[in-house]
């Protein structure tokens, strides 16, 4: 059986004010700590830039997705694989405090738990290099027994692919074989999402992401710079993508909100909120993560994208991935700002 991301609820969602039974989120994906450097502007190619204080924050998408989740009101828990090292035990605490389940995490020996290095501008936007570490030797058995365990609790699997490819084809088949419904975040876009097409989760790409799958899926006309003209080129690469997967597609536009390809084919705008920016870093995942949360409440697909692209406009006022991740209560309040009548 496969699971149908686009199922009517089985309750409404945020900002409806009705309460009722929902499925846990779990993600499958990476763990990382994230060193972050603040400056004036990102380097160059063969530039050093100074910022001044290093900072240290838990991450990995697949750890930022899941407390997104849970501080949108999910019970979240965690599949991936963290190093037998201080950095690992302290990873697994910071989730643990954000209410995230972590006893399907993995601990390694001879393996470092995974680490980003990150710089964030003024403006902030970011650069990002990864060391895998232990999410590299996640592998598909463990990924397939945890979810084959949980069967039957599991309202939504999130998928994102800094982890090894093995691993993301098997949590995405895993997903379909329990019927769950199934998102895929393609970032980065891995030869594995290919394999994982099969399976018709909902990817949830950036215009860059989605350049790149639409290569991918071979299409001659796409390059992979993410350059489109437009929301326009952005629909029609969404369309292609869409048909070699046989499921929606959700584009995240950063502060131009989002872009839904349902089922039928037809493109939908979801315009975000106005934000005053300073830090990207996590908004991604804070969208995934909320999305996943409220597809497992039972929302339809058009309003989890909603008010997945709310809580992605809330995340990027403070700095930080974590730290700017909205609670349910601040997600309620400006769903209720964007929509007065309700």
């Amino acid at each position: 059986m496969r699971g149908d991301c686009v199922g009517s609820a089985r309750r409404e969602g945020v900002g409806s004010g009705r309460a009722g039974a929902a499925g846990e989120v779990a993600v499958v994906g990476a763990i990382n700590v994230d060193f972050v450097v603040v400056a004036s502007r990102l380097p160059g190619r063969g530039e050093t830039v100074t910022g001044d204080d290093l900072a240290l924050h838990g991450g990995g998408k697949g750890a930022n997705a899941a407390v997104a989740a849970a501080r949108a009101g999910a019970t979240a828990r965690l599949i991936g694989a963290v190093g037998a090292d201080e950095h690992g035990k302290a990873a697994l605490a910071d989730l643990h405090r954000d209410g995230v389940i972590v006893e399907d995490v993995a601990v390694l020996d001879g393996h470092s738990t995974g680490a980003a290095l990150i710089v964030v501008d003024a403006a902030g936007d970011n650069q990002i290099a990864v060391a895998a570490g232990a999410n590299s030797a996640l592998t598909a058995a463990h990924v397939e027994s945890a979810l084959r365990r949980l069967s039957g609790r599991i309202g939504c699997v999130l998928v994102s692919t800094e982890i090894g490819d093995a691993a993301v084809v098997a949590a995405v088949a895993a997903a379909g074989e329990i019927g769950a419904p199934c998102i895929l975040n393609p970032a980065p876009v891995s030869p594995a999402v290919l394999s994982a097409l099969g399976h018709h989760p909902l990817l949830t790409p950036n215009a860059i992401e989605l350049a790149e799958l639409s290569v991918l899926v071979g299409d001659g006309s796409a390059d992979s710079s993410g350059n489109a003209n437009g929301l326009q080129d952005v629909a029609a690469r969404a369309t292609r993508v869409a048909a070699a997967a046989k499921a929606p597609v959700v584009v995240t536009l950063g502060g131009d909100g989002a872009l839904l390809l349902t089922q039928d084919g037809t493109p939908e705008r979801i315009s975000a909120p106005p934000a005053e920016v300073r830090d990207t870093t996590g908004a991604g995942d804070t969208y995934n993560g909320v999305l996943a949360a409220r597809l497992a409440a039972g929302d339809p697909l058009r309003d989890a994208a909603r008010v997945a692209t709310v809580a992605a406009s809330l995340s990027v006022v403070r700095a930080g991935a974590r730290d700017g991740m909205p609670s349910a209560a601040e997600i309620e309040a400006a769903l209720r700002a964007a929509s007065p009548r309700g």
